[in-house]
């Protein structure tokens, strides 16, 4: 099992930037992907990107390419997201999410933190 806490969300204006941060807790960490799902009111969740730990494959939605970036330090187990050239349609409730390796898809992910409000004000 692991244990997901997300910081770093807030209130920005569009065109700006803003990281948020995923520290992971638990014995068997390291056998985790590990990804981060957005969901905003009433719309269905999305899978804005994703990372294999120690393999380096990443996944991004076409939504956020180019802009968006995961990344990890495995030495901190942690996962992060940084998020440049923030749009209003990115607001959203952020949660980073773990899933088995080799499993990509958004029913794998078996844990997930409690989120984190992003705001992207015009």
């Amino acid at each position: 099992q692991v244990q997901l806490v997300e910081s770093g969300g807030g209130l920005v204006q569009a065109g700006g930037s803003l990281r948020l941060s995923c520290a992971a807790s638990g014995r068997s960490f390291a056998s985790y992907g590990m990804g981060w799902i957005r969901q905003a009111p009433g719309k269905e969740q999305d899978v804005v990107a994703a990372i294999s730990w120690g393999g380096g494959n990443t996944y991004y939605a076409d939504s956020v390419k180019g802009r968006f970036t995961i990344s990890r330090d495995n030495n901190k187990n942690a996962v992060y997201l940084q998020m440049n050239s923030l749009k209003p349609e990115d607001t959203a409730v952020y949660y980073c999410a773990a899933r088995p390796r080799g499993r990509w898809d958004k029913a794998a992910y078996d844990y997930w933190g409690q989120g984190t409000q992003v705001t992207v004000s015009s």
